[in-house]
């Protein structure tokens, strides 16, 4: 836990009371949320972090909070990490309607608060071992508008990672309502098969994701060939390679998918490249 946040501009320490209980963030999950990975006390690719919070903020109809903007959001988080001591870290930056009200709010103004925790490795990582995942059959998630955006309402992603415990898995992948497959409970997903990366597409339900599109960029900036469409437990078992990218976590793969073994080799190419472009 980090000595210090930040609430709406003012730093105060993370040990007292911070937020009261009538914020519609803990009544309604009224909000959304954005997560940063901090290198060299920067935090990464933000101008698509605040293009994303900025129209997610629209999609649920209220006006970003008094002074806030593209220099402020950035500037607060390497204040903050500043401020706590830390070069590599996590950021979790919350924006969420102010003023009060039941279902129908009777204010449109946001408010926001950021946290930092400290991160172990300096860079974006590969993890060593590849992962354990399957299916989480018990929900399907919906698509639309919404489904896109990182909103306060993670039931979903929760119910599916703690499926996944009780099952000695380290993760699990989610369907739409379609049935086809989307992502998993902490990111977005893609697969590689001869060669070609496969991720699913926005209008399937997917987040979408930072870490998604600079890896889609990445690969197509060093010729490889990327396609967004749907995907289904068929195409699992024909891939090669499977990971899932996350802002935080960069590209970790997945090992085993039932009975099929996976490879890494283009997913450790990949964070190879990622971590070079954080450099710059």
């Amino acid at each position: 836990m980090s000595a210090y946040v930040n609430l709406d501009g003012q730093v105060l320490p993370a040990e007292g009371p911070v937020l009261g209980l009538d914020n519609r963030a803990f009544h309604y999950g009224d909000g959304l949320f954005e997560s940063l990975r901090i290198v060299n006390g920067r935090p990464c690719f933000v101008d698509a972090h605040w293009a994303r919070l900025t129209t997610g903020a629209a999609l649920l109809r209220f006006e970003l909070p008094p002074g806030l903007d593209r220099a402020s959001f950035e500037r607060h988080m390497v204040e903050l990490a500043q401020r706590n001591g830390l070069a590599s870290a996590r950021c979790r930056f919350t924006l969420f309607r102010g003023g009060g009200g039941h279902y129908r709010p009777t204010s449109r103004t946001g408010r926001f608060a950021i946290e930092v925790s400290a991160q172990p490795d300096p860079h974006h990582t590969l993890n060593e071992q590849g992962l354990m995942v399957d299916i989480w059959p018990e929900m399907r998630k919906p698509i639309n508008e919404l489904s896109r955006h990182k909103t306060l309402n993670c039931q979903y992603y929760i119910m599916a990672a703690l499926w996944s415990e009780q099952r000695g898995l380290d993760d699990c992948l989610l369907q739409n309502e379609r049935g086809n497959i989307i992502e998993s409970s902490n990111g977005n997903l893609f697969i590689v098969s001869n060669g070609v990366l496969y991720t699913p597409s926005l209008s399937d339900g997917c987040i979408g994701g930072v870490m998604r599109a600079q890896v889609i960029n990445l690969a197509l900036t060093h010729g490889i060939k990327v396609y967004e469409c749907s995907l289904n437990p068929q195409n699992l078992l024909a891939a090669d390679e499977l990971f899932f990218t996350n802002a935080v976590r960069g590209i970790q793969w997945a090992g085993t998918y039932r009975t099929k073994r996976y490879q890494h080799k283009m997913s450790g190419q990949l964070t190879e490249l990622l971590v070079r472009s954080t450099m710059a």
